[in-house]
């Protein structure tokens, strides 16, 4: 039986072709770490290749529980002139409630982070009644079929997004569903739109409030969004669960984040040491 966790993170790991090779990616590549630095004890339910060898890139940031399959999410890149072109290349299993280990089925909290609707997200909030439940969004609005070339998919689901505690997401993810925004504040109990070096907002009980990020020179944005819903959530233990409070520490580690690359871009200790006191 798994040992006894702080936070769940569901969601595929994906496999990011890149100039020379492949290279670990993902919202839960990227939020672990956050979790980790943060002192969580972290267990990470992904789907993959059996014998993918970028996982163990994950092992040092909590315990994996591994649903294999014949591949793992792959996802490429093609840039021309005109813009980025996103394409899956292959795609991993389903994450259900039933692939979670026992030991982990308790766990105070829990982050849906799906990549390509690996997962759904109504049918595993129900079974965490007690738990704080956190989605980030982009996953969902994901399509591929035919050519595997990723398309906008529209996706809202009252019943799901009423059970779940945050919903966070880029305004850029949304950019055509621009009314999801107004239709989710009507369900969700907290909602956080990202706005990238401008900050964003967060929505709770008809009200609305601004955070801000910092002024840095970015080196890499990779996993910036990922990196704020994960120190989100990983600093409500730490200020009694005042949304907002976390909210405005996440904002400043995010910027902190695209200073770096890679998995080095989740924040050092000191880092969120000084975030926390400033908001406490």
């Amino acid at each position: 039986m798994a040992g006894a966790i702080d936070i769940l993170l569901i969601g595929h790991m994906t496999v990011d072709l890149v100039p020379g090779g492949r290279m670990l990616g993902g919202t839960v590549a990227y939020a672990a770490p956050t979790y980790a630095a943060f002192g969580h004890k972290v267990g990470i339910l992904t789907s993959a290749a059996y014998n993918e060898p970028l996982l163990g890139q994950l092992l040092p940031f909590g315990e994996v529980s591994l649903r294999p399959a014949e591949n793992s999410l792959t996802y490429e890149n093609i840039y021309t002139d005109s813009g980025r072109t996103q394409y899956i290349r292959a795609t991993a299993n389903f994450l259900r409630y039933g692939d979670i280990p026992v030991g982990w089925t308790d766990a105070p909290y829990v982050h849906l982070g799906p990549l390509a609707a690996e997962l759904d997200p109504r049918e595993i909030a129900e079974r965490f009644p007690d738990a704080t439940i956190m989605l980030t969004l982009q996953g969902m609005m994901r399509d591929w079929r035919g050519d595997g070339q990723v398309r906008f998919r529209r996706w809202f689901d009252a019943c799901a997004l009423e059970r779940i505690d945050i919903v966070v997401y880029s305004e850029e993810d949304l950019s055509h569903f621009p009314q999801f925004t107004d239709d989710a504040r009507r369900v969700c109990k907290h909602l956080v739109v990202t706005q990238g070096r401008h900050g964003g907002a967060y929505y709770h009980d008809g009200g609305s409030m601004r955070y801000e990020s910092l002024p840095v020179t970015p080196k890499d944005l990779t996993g910036a969004g990922d990196v704020y819903a994960a120190s989100l959530l990983g600093a409500l233990p730490r200020l009694d669960g005042d949304v907002a409070k976390a909210a405005r520490v996440a904002g400043k580690l995010a910027a902190y984040s695209v200073t770096r690359s890679g998995l080095a871009s989740a924040p050092t200790r000191a880092e969120i040491e000084r975030e926390i006191n400033r908001v406490s």
